[in-house]
């Protein structure tokens, strides 16, 4: 977003806008990982610490889930790029 043709007061304001929407956005991605993994790993709540099996499920499901998400920001963009005529390297 070219935010040089606003003034500085709006360049602040929207700057502010889209670090909360990073933000947001950030929040959501935790959350979404943090339900994920703990529903498909965390089944046995007769002690307060995590099994072995658990934990190594948890690490599986965040490093799964993490590498997901990365690997979908670049295919966006990919496309993003495509769509802005810019070559592939």
């Amino acid at each position: 977003m070219d935010l040089s043709q606003l003034n500085s007061a709006e360049q602040a304001h929207m700057t502010k806008i889209i670090e909360k929407k990073q933000m947001q956005d950030f929040l959501r991605l935790y959350s979404g990982l943090v339900e994920r993994c703990f529903t498909s790993c965390c089944n046995d709540f007769t002690s307060k610490a995590l099994s072995s099996k658990e934990e190594q499920c948890v690490l599986n499901c965040s490093d799964k889930f993490l590498k997901h998400s990365e690997r979908v920001g670049q295919r966006f963009a990919e496309l993003n790029a495509e769509a802005m005529g810019v070559p592939k390297p």
